[in-house]
């Protein structure tokens, strides 16, 4: 009985982090033009006028 717990633990934790990792992968908010993740993207910056 311990052992199915602890499986089942495992399983879904695995399956938590699986379904976090395709959340964030397809999750639009945070997105940025670069790797860091930081939301800062290059178009955006450059659609900024400089009188």
């Amino acid at each position: 009985m311990e052992q199915q717990v602890i499986v089942w633990f495992l399983f879904l934790s695995a399956a938590g982090y699986i379904g976090w990792r395709i959340w964030k992968a397809f999750d639009r908010r945070n997105s940025g033009g670069c790797a860091k993740g930081c939301g800062c993207a290059a178009d955006k910056v450059s659609s900024v006028k400089i009188k």
